[in-house]
C-alpha cells in the first residue's frame, strides 16, 4: 500500500501534532511585531517544512488540524487568538494558505524519486508564492468588503507585506537548505520497510 493511501500509525499523528504544535509557537513568538495590521510570524517556515518533510499527505493534515484546533477555541492564532472570529479577519487567508503550502510542496517533493537540493528550493519558492498571493490578496478584499475600507488602495497592502516578505525569503532560503538533509535521513531510517529508498543526492 503506498504512502498515501495507508491509515495513520502512531507515528503519522505524532509528526502531525508536532508540526500543528510548531505553528503554534510560530505564529506567536514573533507577533508582538505588527505590519500594517499583520503579525510577524514563523509560520511559512514550519508550513514549508511540514510540506517537505510530511508529504503531501501529512502536511495539509497538519495545517488542517493546527486551524482547526485555533477554530476550537484554542488560543494558537497570532496574538493568542482562537475562535471562529478568526474567519473574519483579514489575515485568515494566510492560515488557509499554508494547507495549500504543505500539500503543493508535497506534491512537488513526491514527484522526485530521487528529489534534488534544488528541487526543494524550487518547492519552498512556489510556496512562498502561494503564501503571500492568497493571503495579501485575501487580506486586500476583506478590508474591501468586510472593514468597509473601499478605499485603502491595494498596493498599499502590498506595501505592507514589504518587510515580512524581506525575512521570509531569508527563511525560505533557509528551510530549502536544510530540508534535504533531514529528508535524507528520515529516507535513510526508513530503508528497512523501503528497500527502493534512496539518499538526496
Amino acid at each position: 500500500m503506498g504512502r498515501n493511501q495507508r491509515k495513520f500509525n502512531a507515528l503519522d499523528i505524532v509528526l502531525v501534532g508536532m508540526f500543528a504544535a510548531l505553528m503554534a509557537i510560530g505564529a506567536n513568538v514573533t507577533s508582538f511585531i505588527v505590519i500594517g495590521g499583520v503579525p510577524v510570524t514563523l509560520q511559512p517556515f514550519f508550513a514549508t517544512l511540514a510540506g517537505a518533510l510530511l508529504g503531501s499527505r501529512l502536511g495539509p493534515v497538519s495545517m488542517i488540524v493546527y486551524t482547526l484546533i485555533g477554530l476550537a477555541g484554542a488560543p494558537v492564532f497570532a496574538g493568542f487568538r482562537g475562535g471562529f472570529s478568526i474567519l473574519t479577519s483579514p489575515t485568515f487567508g494566510f492560515i488557509l494558505s499554508f494547507i495549500i503550502i504543505a500539500y503543493v510542496i508535497g506534491k512537488m517533493v513526491e514527484s522526485k524519486e530521487q528529489p534534488t537540493k534544488m528541487t526543494f528550493f524550487i518547492a519552498a519558492f512556489i510556496g512562498l508564492a502561494i503564501n503571500y498571493i492568497l493571503g495579501t490578496n485575501y487580506m486586500y478584499f476583506a478590508y474591501q468588503f468586510l472593514a468597509s475600507l473601499e478605499n485603502m488602495p491595494y498596493g498599499v497592502v502590498w506595501g505592507w507585506m514589504a518587510a515580512p516578505f524581506v525575512k521570509d525569503f531569508i527563511l525560505t532560503i533557509f528551510v530549502a537548505m536544510i530540508a534535504p538533509r533531514i529528508y535524507a535521513v528520515i529516507r535513510k531510517s526508513s530503508l528497512h520497510t523501503n528497500p527502493a529508498t534512496k539518499k538526496v543526492s
